[in-house]
């Protein structure tokens, strides 16, 4: 006896079109006829059609003539396309206006005829970008579904979604009073199987006007089985057609939903009595479901692109908390609830070695030891994902409700560093459109018994109770362990130590900088001050001091203001990192004239010519930006005050979200040897020894800048220095 599956019956091969139809097969290489379906007679007038075969279409004149002058026979360019690409026109037979379709397969041209439905009429509405409007995926197939029940008016129309098992589900429904609902009902794998799915990727509109009418025989002189895949008209499969006849329809059609080039559903529509859809409406029902399915997968992708940027946000915060600490297993314990969380797991177990921590709804150490086990022992692969882990292997590993999902994550196989999320049993319930086992039945031909699958004769509710599986893991679940991997990778046990080293030192020489800093600003403060005084006041009490004595006691004074600027520039340091910023729209141009006219004074340099172009507004904090701009017009005006025509040139300019302001002076210049120490506090060059100064203004623009969200840079050369401070742009800062 002979056993046929649901995924082995030829359906792409049935010998039979439906009775709507009427096919004509030319050879493509001598452009003769070589099949044909037994009922053309009806629409050519042919006494003998066996005389057809090995025959050109030219040979009947009187035949085929409205064949030969439609526009596709005039351009025969179809002759040099691609497979599967169809040609549509419109020609008179009989009096009758009959669709007329024309395309290449397998070393084949089909010829295929169906009469245009008198009744068939415009009845769109919808605007065809009302699909990008809506705010939610369900209101998408909702809309599709309305928009294809005013062209075909069938009694029950649905969006049928098909799962990564191949089972499927009806998640969108419009119907009338002549069937039943079938909304959140599942249907088995095999209703629907993986031959079928494959022919619904091919030809993606699919009609069966009658399933009760006789399918009509395809005539044929070759020794293979004619593939009909793309045709309008192939004949259905008997157990599909018995199928049909099961859920009460007569009539059925079907609109393939392709989404990332993958089948991922269907418009399946169904009619109580026979009814035939006209090929124009096909083709605007299938039209709309395109558009329908672009919109869904756009909205998606919008979605996705909105979960990839918070999932970032949480995975650059948790990146920033790792380092704060010294050793791997230290930072997954201190995070361990954000990463139990990203996933969205009901528990995690992170392992190291001996250790083990959790958090949230775990199973005992014991148990987590024995999975240890069977996954060193059963999984190859570092990321290993289950929804059944527990329904698989519940009682091998005496597991209970709260492992029915897995997530397993080897960090290092050596070193017994794993991570485990868990979540607990859902107790699911499916509704089934029927049972969904199969029933095998047995027919008799020609002497042979063949077992096949029967399709049920009930569609009533079936409901399975699911035990043993949790919650699905979703693409976006494997996503986020996939970058908590990455970041683990990417900060590895190694870095966190010499991180953690690093800022153990950086730590202790800022605290030491803030507290020189404080200290010579308070408790240096007052003596120096009481030393200029009295210094003042004996140089005034002296009578007739000598030019010797008058010059000494300046020299003092001098010193005492030297000390006293070092100071507040260290305590200007201190503050660009401590002090809380303000950032604002601030308009630059008045404050670079102020400090530029200071400047000139401060440093006796009347004769320097300084140009100021355009300076548009910055994003910054006021009183950082005046320590910015007046340390670095300060040094131009200085280092340039010796040269015979000191300029120096103030400009700013857009590029893109940044603004960027360009200080230029023909002053002394850096050079090259001092250029890697420029913005070290107390750095100061050795061509600048005889100008005043302490090594402090431009650390304090390089730490200010970073806090602004900017950056300073210079060029020199011999003939002066140009500083490049680069600000954020107000309009472009996202609040």
């Amino acid at each position: 006896m002979n056993f046929v599956e649901c995924h082995d019956e030829p359906i792409h091969v049935p010998g039979h079109i439906q009775s709507f139809g009427y096919l004509i097969g030319i050879d493509i290489a001598s452009l003769t006829i070589t099949f044909f379906s037994e009922n053309i007679t009806e629409i050519f007038k042919i006494e003998n059609s066996e005389g057809l075969f090995g025959k050109k279409l030219s040979q009947f004149p009187d035949v085929f003539q409205q064949v030969i002058d439609s526009e596709i026979f005039k351009d025969d360019g179809f002759l040099l396309r691609k497979d599967n690409e169809t040609y549509f026109d419109k020609i008179f037979l009989n009096e009758k206006q009959y669709h007329f379709s024309v395309f290449r397969a397998n070393d084949y041209i089909f010829l295929e005829f169906e009469e245009v439905t008198e009744n068939h009429q415009k009845r769109i509405t919808n605007k065809y970008d009302n699909f990008y409007i809506v705010d939610n995926d369900q209101e998408i197939w909702n809309q599709l579904l309305n928009t294809i029940f005013n062209i075909i008016n069938y009694d029950r129309i649905m969006v049928y979604k098909f799962m990564s098992d191949g089972s499927g589900k009806v998640i969108a429904e419009k119907t009338n009073d002549h069937f039943d609902s079938y909304l959140g009902l599942h249907y088995p794998e095999h209703d629907i199987p993986r031959q079928a799915r494959e022919l619904y990727k091919k030809k993606r509109k699919r009609i069966f006007s009658d399933v009760y009418s006789e399918p009509v025989r395809v005539l044929s002189r070759t020794e293979t089985n004619i593939d009909l895949t793309f045709s309008s008209s192939r004949a259905m499969s008997p157990i599909h057609g018995q199928y049909v006849k099961n859920s009460g329809a007569s009539s059925s059609f079907s609109i393939s939903i392709i989404i990332d080039d993958k089948l991922w559903g269907l418009v399946t529509c169904h009619n109580s009595e026979a009814k035939h859809v006209d090929l124009e409406d096909r083709v605007q029902a299938g039209i709309f479901t395109v558009l329908a399915s672009n919109a869904y997968s756009s909205f998606k992708a919008k979605k996705e692109l909105e979960y990839r940027l918070d999932l970032n946000e949480k995975l650059n915060n948790l990146k920033s908390e790792f380092l704060k600490h010294g050793t791997l297993f230290d930072s997954l314990d201190a995070n361990k609830s954000e990463l139990r969380l990203m996933p969205k797991a009901d528990g995690l177990a992170i392992i190291s070695d001996t250790e083990i921590v959790t958090d949230g709804l775990t199973p005992d150490n014991e148990t987590i030891d024995r999975i240890v086990d069977w996954a060193y022992q059963n999984t190859p692969q570092n990321v290993f994902v289950s929804n059944s882990f527990l329904k698989d292997y519940g009682q091998e590993l005496n597991l209970n409700s709260d492992t029915a999902g897995i997530i397993i994550y080897f960090i290092e196989r050596s070193k017994k560093e794993i991570l485990i999320w868990f979540r607990k049993e859902f107790d699911e319930h499916i509704n089934w459109a029927g049972n969904p086992e199969k029933k095998i039945d047995v027919c008799s031909k020609d002497g042979v018994e063949t077992q096949f699958v029967s399709p049920r004769t009930s569609f009533q509710v079936f409901t399975e109770n699911n035990k043993g599986n949790s919650k699905r893991w979703g693409a976006k679940n494997v996503i986020a362990v996939d970058l908590i991997r990455d970041l683990i990778l990417e900060t590895s046990h190694k870095q966190y130590i010499t991180i953690k080293k690093l800022n153990d030192q950086l730590k202790k020489v800022n605290e030491e900088l803030d507290s020189f800093s404080y200290t010579i600003s308070h408790d240096l403060g007052t003596p120096l001050t009481v030393m200029k005084l009295n210094a003042q006041m004996l140089l005034n009490s002296l009578e007739n001091p000598s030019d010797k004595n008058k010059t000494k006691i300046n020299s003092i004074i001098g010193e005492i203001d030297s000390m006293a600027e070092m100071m507040q520039n260290v305590l200007q340091l201190s503050r660009a990192k401590h002090s809380e910023i303000q950032l604002e729209t601030i308009e630059t141009n008045l404050t670079i004239k102020n400090i530029t006219e200071n400047a000139k004074i401060t440093y006796d340099s009347q004769k320097s010519m300084v140009v100021i172009k355009e300076c548009p507004e910055v994003l910054a904090d006021k009183t950082m930006l005046h320590q910015v701009f007046l340390n670095i017009i300060n040094n131009a005006v200085k280092y340039s005050s010796d040269q015979e025509q000191p300029i120096i040139e103030i400009e700013g300019t857009e590029a893109g979200d940044k603004i960027i302001y360009r200080i230029k002076d023909n002053g002394i210049g850096i050079p090259e040897e001092n250029k890697h120490k420029m913005f070290k506090i107390f750095n100061r060059m050795d061509n600048a020894k005889k100008f005043k100064g302490n090594g402090v203004g431009l650390s304090i623009v390089h730490r200010i800048m970073n806090r602004l969200g900017g950056n300073v840079d210079y060029e020199s050369n011999k003939d002066g220095t140009c500083f490049i401070l680069t600000f954020q742009k107000p309009n472009f800062v996202q609040l």
